[in-house]
């Protein structure tokens, strides 16, 4: 068995990634995903999110079951805590999407992961999001991701975390932004 057969490396099916990859690489129209969340108000700052379909490699799919998520605010920002924020959920998805690379580029290189955790702070200053200034931008002045990477090699494993970064799609999004249509219907 050569490592990219029925090998799980880092709970990676690594076979299966690597036939993804070539998959891709013979159709790149299978490389286009779209993905969706729908999301309903509930009363004050409080609202929920349902994840569940999505369209990739050619074809419209569902997730096994569909995921539900409430946010909201605290009460010292008018709200009744019934979840995160949606700041909270953004930094949730920069911290899983690249612990996920991670554990992806470590297996495809043939490292093993021990452990990998994280803390994510972002700073934002309100008077942005509360329209006192407008020298304030509305969203996080700045990001700080701290990892624990622990396993084989350390210096491969920053390389890792570097990977994860260029690939990440949250790091990107954040980092470079990307525009955002915004419809209303009203009726």
């Amino acid at each position: 068995m050569t490592s990219t057969e029925n090998a799980t490396r880092n709970g990676v099916d690594t076979a299966t990634l690597f036939a993804t990859l070539d998959a891709v690489k013979a159709d790149t129209e299978l490389a286009k995903f779209r993905f969706r969340a729908t999301n309903r108000w509930l009363s004050g700052t409080h609202n929920q999110s349902t994840i569940h379909g999505f369209h990739g490699a050619k074809q419209e799919m569902t997730h096994r079951q569909p995921f539900t998520f409430d946010a909201d605010h605290p009460p010292v920002l008018v709200g009744s805590d019934q979840g995160p924020t949606p700041v909270e959920y953004l930094l949730h998805a920069l911290a899983a999407c690249l612990t996920a690379g991670i554990a992806n580029v470590a297996a495809a290189r043939g490292l093993t992961l021990t452990e990998v955790s994280s803390t994510v702070e972002g700073d934002i200053d309100l008077l942005g999001i509360l329209g006192l200034s407008d020298e304030v931008r509305n969203g996080y002045q700045n990001i700080k991701i701290d990892f624990t990477v622990r396993g084989d090699d350390p210096e491969k494993l920053r390389k890792v975390v570097e990977q994860s970064c260029r690939r990440s799609a949250v790091f990107d999004v954040l980092t470079n932004g990307v525009p955002v249509s915004v419809n209303v219907s009203t009726d």
